[in-house]
């Protein structure tokens, strides 16, 4: 396909930014989808949308989309106008894009072809930015509008496994109006958890991701500071139990034929935090095992899990799934996610990489599936 014109090639709009805490995380991510897309297979256009919610046009720069000296990128700092916007007209008979400036005639950018979404957490991992494109008939990378919300929210994730058979571990929701109205029996709820399950508990955003607002509390005394560290990036919390064992991670990918699991990956202990969170992910690069150190059958259960979790949530495009392997030997599964970091240390490529296909390969197969489907049901 190298051959073709300029004007052949698919338009391949890179989504990134967005309003949620894992902003930076996805400029980051795209500046290495930005590096890997083929330039004489693809056209591109680096769309960011800022934390207050303007998409802008960017510079196709990915060197300046890393962390550096653990300063985290921002969309703002690529904008190429303080004030222009780029909007995406809610019409399925056209794809053109439009660049507006305040005094300006909007002009036109031309029509995309595919939108590849690198937004994590909330406004665009959920579902929301899924809807505005099914709106807008232009195809997309990465699960649907039902699939996006499942993979966000981990107490109806956990649902859903629960309704196809897959093991999790023990849970509990406490939901906006039963911390605002009574914390004292909300707090109660979780006491009696810990009750039941035992300290340590997890903390967690019930809606975000990146080990973003997480807390590892060890007894009632830590307790409120977990929920509303919690609460700050989502006012419904989910409750997890300490689950010993070891972290498992899988990918998922669709090919022509369905989609298939990667080797496996584990992510070791990490001496200097207590557990996985944001600084160990993204900022100290602790390093996973690639592939994991599992006999073959835990790896064939492990893989078996992942593609059974990708069809449970109705995914599709990829997913990355996270289980704990249990002294036992059962695995557990945590969550998963749908649209998973990119950032050169993420375990997703990795694994990929170490099952044979290479980072700039994943992401055209990525963008070829997208460019495959249909918009609206399917």
């Amino acid at each position: 396909m190298s051959s073709e014109t300029p004007s052949q090639k698919p338009r391949v709009a890179v989504v990134f930014g967005g309003r949620s805490s894992e902003h930076a995380i996805s400029v980051v991510t795209a500046g290495a989808v930005l590096a890997a897309i083929d330039r004489e297979k693809y056209d591109v256009l680096p769309i960011g949308i800022t934390t207050g919610g303007r998409w802008v046009l960017t510079a196709d720069a990915p060197e300046r989309m890393a962390i550096t000296d653990r300063k985290l990128p921002d969309v703002a700092e690529l904008s190429e106008s303080a004030e222009g916007a780029v909007v995406l007209p809610v019409d399925p008979t056209s794809r053109e894009v439009v660049y507006s400036e305040p005094g300006a005639v909007p002009k036109a950018l031309g029509e995309v072809d595919v939108v590849f979404p690198v937004l994590h957490g909330p406004y665009g991992e959920d579902g929301t930015l899924q809807g505005l494109l099914e709106l807008s008939g232009v195809p997309y990378v990465g699960s649907g509008v039902l699939a996006s919300a499942v993979g966000q929210d981990k107490d109806y994730m956990k649902r859903v496994f629960t309704s196809f058979g897959l093991p999790v571990g023990p849970y509990e929701v406490v939901r906006p109006r039963e911390w605002e109205q009574d914390p004292a029996a909300a707090r109660k709820k979780i006491v009696d958890f810990a009750g039941e399950h035992g300290w340590p508990l997890f903390v967690k955003p019930a809606r975000a991701g990146s080990s973003m607002g997480i807390t590892k509390v060890d007894d009632v005394s830590g307790l409120d500071a977990a929920v509303e560290e919690a609460r700050r990036h989502d006012p419904k919390i989910i409750v997890e139990s300490l689950l010993t064992g070891r972290e498992i991670e899988c990918g998922v990918l669709e090919f022509e034929d369905g989609p298939r699991a990667s080797v496996p990956a584990e992510i070791p202990p990490v001496s200097d935090h207590s557990f996985y969170d944001f600084e160990a992910k993204y900022i100290d690069s602790a390093a996973g095992l690639v592939p994991a150190p599992l006999t073959g059958e835990q790896t064939a259960r492990v893989q078996e899990l992942a593609v059974a979790a990708f069809e449970a949530a109705s995914c599709e495009g990829l997913v990355r799934a996270d289980f704990f392997l249990q002294d036992n030997g059962e695995f557990v599964i945590n969550e998963i996610n749908t649209l998973p970091g990119f950032t050169p240390i993420s375990m997703y490529p990795r694994m990929w990489q170490e099952t044979g296909v290479s980072y700039p390969e994943l992401v055209d197969r990525l963008i070829q599936a997208a460019l495959r489907r249909s918009t609206g049901l399917r």
